[in-house]
């Protein structure tokens, strides 16, 4: 599947309910992003129908409520979102997007030791 649209923050929240409930009704990603803040259920819905026509999540018509689920995994999405805000705000600087990331929230001693893992990895792999 070749690259999809980057997803708007409305999509991405409706895709983070998709991630952690798996396949899901319009009713029920709209239950859960009622709890957060008020939500339309024809607002849900017509997003849901936008994001199926632009690949972001896949439609089963097979039941009288269509279900949907999102056409990729929560980390190809996030690998997608970085590499753009690389490019766009980042020149392409991987360092600079780590700095500003660090600079803009404290990360806890269990997401630095991660990142040294994954640098220890990259090199390893050099």
């Amino acid at each position: 599947m070749p690259d999809l649209p980057r997803p708007t923050d409305a999509e991405l929240e409706i895709l983070t309910v998709l991630w952690s409930r798996g396949p899901s009704t319009v009713r029920a990603v709209h239950d859960v992003i009622a709890q957060r803040r008020p939500a339309q259920y024809t607002t849900i819905l017509k997003l849901m129908q936008i994001m199926a026509e632009k690949r972001l999540v896949r439609r089963d018509e097979e039941q009288r409520a269509h279900v949907y689920e999102a056409s990729r995994p929560r980390e190809w999405t996030q690998r997608q979102l970085a590499g753009d805000l690389l490019d766009r705000a980042f020149a392409g600087s991987a360092a600079e997007l780590m700095m500003g990331a660090l600079a803009a929230r404290k990360a806890s001693k269990k997401e630095l030791a991660e990142i040294r893992r994954m640098l220890d990895q990259l090199e390893e792999g050099r």
